[in-house]
């Protein structure tokens, strides 16, 4: 037994909105700069919908994740070493833009300078990969807007195993949303996919990077991710994708998207797990067993043997209390309320969800029955086949038999705190019918529903004798000019000056700008207020001053006169953003 920490994550569907405000406060702090402008390390899917890239679930086209042989091995979906040695060159299994979308601005110095006249000027849509006029055909959630329509439902991959009558059944069923970043998954197929071995998973807290060192943007990685969670800069030539914010995990802090996610829909929180038992689980012969195969390779963190492994493997007293306390082990092992998406492409991933039980409230409470009734909405969710597949075909590989599992228990823990609510006490047969007590029910309860923040978020610190070796692996962009960096371009540059990403400078960089400032075709001199930070004098947002220095009252200066610490760097502000 080799005992690991995983840094996990679960999202609870029931409780998405589709604000969206997870997947812009991660654009706003990762993919703000040239060159990716078409990136979403987090973006919310409307289901069913195709997704984004589009049709990303359909690994017949797009060989992502691995498969198992008939000898029992994994192997790539995209081939082995050779295929990919006779391909390096052009590799013909990717997304192209259009799968994606071309990201745009519009012309908005046209609506602020254009002169008085009888109609009213038109902001015209611009790419902002080539500054030209543009007609808007598609976008990373085109899918919110048609709401689940049969305009594009025919194209989704997971209807497409299903049958016609459910199908265009679905259409009026349902309709839910799904927040996806980077799985970071156990066995992940990106990492054995890249040939120059700049995909790695971190031994400390398995959270999957890119060393853009050694990075040579080869995109096999791309074809490699079933989730098509990386990203290729086209600035720098380089791959990308989500970091779990790892610079705020080393110093306890939750990801930008659960820190700002407005359901609070996010738990994160390390599990144990057995690295010998990885491979094993993952070549599991049906794919309906994958999810207890990889539930299996979970280990308590509260079994003593479990404990003094994990000491003898070097994981801190504190990172193992954390693992006890964690919210991720309650909902995956615990509760059993927590399923993975697509366990059948082999790469065991780390973020889990809750399946919605709102369609089934729905259904039943428009049927005039009550909604919450324990008696109706069991019989509701055993005869509703048609949501029961279609989420089976995201998290269990098809089998329906684990999401009506965890429907019941969501069921049962709506209406027990029903009664809780009106005064009476919890009825113990409704937690009896789903395999639980009363008291677990009501736990659950607590977690899903009114958990505090400290209970959400269970994250150890990086310890300081591992700090320089973090500091030294920090991967991404590291620092201006640096591997991941292509400096100062068309579409704008920013403030602040190099410094590395390290536990240490965490706060720091806090305090600089690393906002770009987007180019704009009409007016490159103009800058984007709701991009700008406040920091530093960027050209053409202040008038000249003729006195031949900054005003008293001008950014980066402090009252008193005093010049912010952040402004005194050589070399002005023409750098570009982190």
């Amino acid at each position: 037994m080799k005992v690991m920490a995983q840094m996990s994550m679960v999202m609870n569907l029931d409780k998405c909105i589709g604000c969206h405000t997870c997947s812009v406060t991660c654009k706003q702090a990762w993919t703000n700069r040239t060159g990716t402008e078409y990136v979403w390390f987090n973006n919310v899917e409307t289901r069913p919908g195709l997704g984004y890239p589009r049709t990303y679930e359909d690994q017949d086209t797009w060989q992502g994740g691995w498969v198992r042989t008939k000898r029992g091995k994994l192997k790539l979906r995209a081939g082995g070493r050779a295929k990919k040695l006779a391909s390096i060159f052009a590799n013909p299994k990717l997304p192209s833009i259009h799968d994606y979308y071309e990201p745009w601005t519009y012309e908005y110095d046209m609506l602020l300078s254009a002169p008085a006249g009888e109609h009213t000027p038109v902001a015209k849509p611009k790419s902002l990969l080539t500054g030209d006029d543009m007609s808007i055909q598609w976008s990373a959630n085109w899918d919110d807007d048609l709401g689940g329509s049969t305009a594009t439902m025919q194209d989704d991959p997971i209807l497409k195993h299903m049958s016609e009558h459910v199908a265009e059944e679905l259409e009026q069923t349902f309709m839910f949303y799904l927040p996806r970043i980077c799985e970071h998954c156990l066995n992940p197929s990106c990492v054995a996919s890249c040939p120059s071995g700049a995909m790695y998973k971190r031994v400390e807290d398995g959270i999957v990077l890119v060393d853009q060192d050694q990075c040579r943007g080869w995109r096999m990685c791309v074809t490699g991710c079933p989730y098509k969670k990386v990203y290729f800069n086209h600035k720098t030539g380089k791959a990308e994708k989500c970091t779990l914010c790892y610079p705020r995990i080393e110093v306890g802090l939750p990801t930008v998207c659960s820190e700002t996610c407005v359901g609070r829909l996010r738990y994160l929180g390390l599990v144990l797990y057995d690295a010998d038992k990885v491979g094993a689980a993952a070549a599991t012969e049906a794919e309906e067993d994958l999810l207890a195969a990889q539930r299996a390779v979970f280990l308590d963190p509260n079994d003593p043997e479990v404990v003094a492994a994990a000491r003898r493997e070097g994981i801190p007293d504190d990172w193992i209390t954390a693992a006890q306390r964690s919210p991720i082990w309650k909902l995956i092992h615990d509760y059993e309320v927590a399923l993975p998406l697509h366990p059948e492409y082999r790469t065991l991933p780390m973020v889990w969800y809750i399946p919605p039980l709102s369609p089934v409230v729905d259904v039943v409470a428009s049927s005039g029955n009550d909604g919450e009734d324990g008696r109706t909405l069991f019989a509701a969710i055993s005869q509703l086949r048609i949501p029961l597949e279609y989420l089976a075909g995201l998290f269990t590989a098809g089998d329906t038999g684990p999401v009506e599992r965890v429907l019941r228990r969501l069921a049962a823990m709506r209406s027990g705190m029903r009664e809780v609510n009106l005064g009476r006490e919890f009825p113990e047969e409704h937690a009896a019918a789903v395999g639980m007590t009363g008291d677990q029910v009501q736990e659950m309860y607590r977690l899903l529903a009114i958990a505090k923040y400290e209970e959400r978020y269970v994250i150890p610190t990086a310890h300081t004798e591992v700090a320089r070796e973090l500091e030294e692996m920090a991967c991404s962009l590291d620092f201006e000019g640096g591997p991941g960096m292509g400096g100062s371009g068309p579409f704008g540059t920013s403030s602040g000056q190099p410094t590395p990403v390290a536990v240490e400078n965490f706060h720091a960089l806090a305090a600089r700008q690393t906002a770009d400032s987007p180019h704009t075709p009409s007016s490159p001199s103009r800058v984007n207020l709701l991009n700008w930070d406040g920091r530093g004098r960027p050209s053409g947002l202040f008038p000249p001053d003729d006195g031949g220095g900054q005003d008293a009252g001008g950014p980066g200066t402090l009252p008193g006169g005093r010049q912010d610490a952040t402004n005194e760097e050589p070399g002005g502000f023409e750098g570009s953003a982190r």
